[in-house]
């Protein structure tokens, strides 16, 4: 099944205090050939996460480094840059579910693309639930 992914799980895959079974079991599936996508957000929410991370001691800036060109050679096929009828429809998911415009994006995603969901935000799986996308669980 292809998937989108956000930054929550993506995050549990490299910083060390946030690991996850969920997200390792994803990477599996990652790697296994999945199809992943991700809007362009990710790119920049990924470089923020990293970068604040840092700052906040909770990596070096070698680790920094590290997972940064971890990130860059995962398989995830990035989205186009969205037209003004896709954010349209992201700021309607944002207001329909409580979402924040950036979490929507990547439900719209999913939408858009018929694909499931993979996160570890509660609030994004209360949504996918809620409008019909699947989620990565793990049994």
């Amino acid at each position: 099944m292809p998937w989108v992914m956000d930054c929550s799980i993506a995050g549990a895959l490299g910083l060390p205090d946030e690991l996850s079974h969920r997200a390792e079991k994803f990477l599996e599936v990652m790697l296994a050939d999945a199809e992943v996508w991700v809007p362009p957000l990710w790119w920049y929410e990924m470089s923020n996460l990293l970068v604040v991370a840092m700052r906040r001691r909770r990596l070096t800036q070698a680790t920094m480094k590290e997972l940064a060109e971890l990130y860059s050679s995962l398989p995830v096929l990035t989205d186009a840059p969205p037209s003004s009828a896709i954010s349209g429809a992201i700021q309607r998911l944002a207001i329909q579910h409580g979402l924040s415009a950036y979490d929507a994006a990547y439900l719209e995603l999913a939408h858009r693309l018929g694909t499931g969901l993979a996160t570890l935000d509660r609030d994004l799986e209360r949504a996918a639930k809620s409008s019909g996308v699947p989620l990565f669980e793990v049994d």
